[in-house]
């Protein structure tokens, strides 16, 4: 470890380890510092009774040549990566008080596919398709284009709620749910969640999807040796507990330990929150600190996961949402007496074409308030009425599931479970959120996250500048990169690698 570096960057998420893919290809002697063991934020995986499991990262889509995905992981070096594809004519199924729908791959196929539940709406679906195609084609970033203003999203998408803008394209109320059945991908909320995220997202799985066979580690470790190569570190076990200012700039980072670290810029890939935690400069105003501290984040989780007795589950090669009622917008507001009130069900892939599942996930939303009286203690020494609080959660979460897939308990050899709890300290987002600060429609600069803070060489990176997932954080980290680089040069950088 030396004691000076170009780019300092914080945290070993992807959008830490693009940024320093980026980076150290284009010259940048950077290190990246992540405090546990493991890299990749969430796309840590674990292994339990001898199986591994994804935290974070369950599947990708448009990676099919030439399309989003597909172009950024080849200017990554991530081709190689094993994917299995996800069934085409069903990849995601939305079960709605017990009837199911499927979301097939292909914009045509997709509209045939839901025009078999919804004979008489085929025009609805096809205003649907189109309209989400529009915009997400619309995105200059997002389509790998050079960019000649500061306009990456139409700010129509920005100010017009999801539930609005599905309800324009039909009046079909079980229409209208099923196409917003997807909610768990981004926890979206009523009146809340802006357009372009549902259309992005939706999109970029319509035109394939896929999971990572052996689990979504691969795409760190990858990243990280190249970013060796190129001469970055990466090292773990490094918290970082206080960022270092002069009377103009950022200098370098406090390491726990109290060891110094200097450079030129640093990037936080770590929750904004956290980030403005460690800092203490006249630099960053007050009203700016309450603005991050204050800005509302999106709700937690709490996931079973399965180990599956040998041969004696059918692989499902598709996602399943399940929602107890009609109305899939109130499942975020469960009732504790009925949980859940939804779940997503995936199996994870440890090889291609698996004709049994080795194991399985299990997540439901749930309130960081669920577990709030354990929030000062430690993992794996919180009490005996932690466990028994998990212990009840799994058991409503597997009834739920045995009533869709009888018999499917029967089959379960082990399980394990985590709480948010689990998911703030693995990593390090506020009550364990999933998907980082609510982008909310009807305040859209106040919940926008920029790359860019009030000192000139501190930046941010992660899910919450631009948006989360695999594609809206590589998004994110060029966006960060691009202070240093310029927009443009990564993307051309991005063609030429074609």
């Amino acid at each position: 470890m030396k004691n000076k570096y170009d780019i300092i960057i914080i945290g070993s998420g992807l959008g830490g380890l693009v940024c320093a893919y980026i980076l150290s290809k284009n010259g940048y002697k950077v290190a990246v510092l992540e405090k546990n063991a493991q890299i990749g934020g969430c796309l840590q995986t674990f292994k339990r009774f001898g199986v591994k499991f994804d935290t974070g990262m369950h599947y990708i889509g448009s990676m099919d040549e030439n399309q989003i995905l597909y172009r950024l992981f080849t200017y990554l070096g991530l081709l190689h990566i094993p994917l299995s594809r996800l069934d085409p004519n069903g990849y995601d199924v939305i079960s709605i008080a017990g009837e199911r729908y499927k979301f097939a791959s292909g914009y045509d196929n997709f509209v045939e596919t839901l025009t078999k539940s919804f004979p008489d709406r085929k025009a609805d679906i096809q205003n649907y398709v189109s309209r989400i195609r529009d915009i997400a084609h619309a995105s200059p970033l997002y389509n790998i284009q050079e960019i000649y203003n500061h306009t990456f999203i139409n700010a129509d998408y920005i100010k017009v709620s999801i539930n609005d803008f599905i309800a324009s394209t039909t009046t079909d109320v079980r229409l209208q749910n099923v196409l917003a059945g997807n909610l768990p991908l981004y926890a979206g909320i009523k009146d809340k969640t802006p357009t372009y995220i549902h259309a992005l997202i939706n999109t970029f799985y319509i035109e394939s999807a896929f999971r990572v066979v052996g689990g979504s580690d691969h795409i760190a470790n990858s990243l990280a040796h190249s970013i060796r190569n190129f001469g970055g570190e990466i090292m773990t076990h490094k918290e970082v507990k206080e960022i270092l200012f002069d009377d103009k700039k950022a200098t370098g980072i406090r390491l726990k330990n109290d060891d110094i670290i200097q450079a030129n810029a640093i990037i936080s890939n770590v929750h904004p929150e956290a980030t403005i935690r460690m800092t203490d400069t006249p630099l960053i105003r007050k009203v700016y600190k309450e603005r991050i501290q204050n800005l509302e984040n999106s709700i937690s989780n709490f996931t079973v996961y399965i180990k599956f007795k040998e041969n004696t589950v059918p692989y499902l090669n598709y996602n399943y949402y399940f929602y107890e009622r009609d109305d899939v917008w109130d499942s975020i507001n469960y009732d504790k007496n009925n949980y859940p009130q939804t779940y997503l069900f995936m199996h994870q892939c440890h090889k291609d074409k698996a004709v049994y599942a080795e194991s399985a996930e299990l997540i439901a939303y749930m309130k960081f308030e669920e577990v709030e009286q354990w929030a000062d203690t430690s993992l794996g020494k919180r009490g005996e009425a932690y466990q028994a609080f998990k212990e009840k959660k799994a058991n409503q979460l597997l009834s739920k599931l045995e009533a869709s897939f009888p018999g499917i308990r029967n089959a379960i050899e082990s399980y394990e479970t985590s709480t948010p709890l689990t998911y703030r300290d693995y990593t390090a987002t506020k009550n364990g959120s999933m998907y980082g600060v609510i982008r909310d429609k009807n305040f859209p600069t106040q919940t926008l996250i920029s790359q860019r803070t009030k000192v000139p060489n501190l930046f941010m990176t992660g899910q919450n500048i631009n948006s989360h997932g695999i594609l809206g954080v590589t998004i994110g980290a060029i966006i960060s990169c691009a202070e240093f680089l310029g927009l443009n040069h990564i993307i051309k950088e991005i063609k030429q690698a074609q």
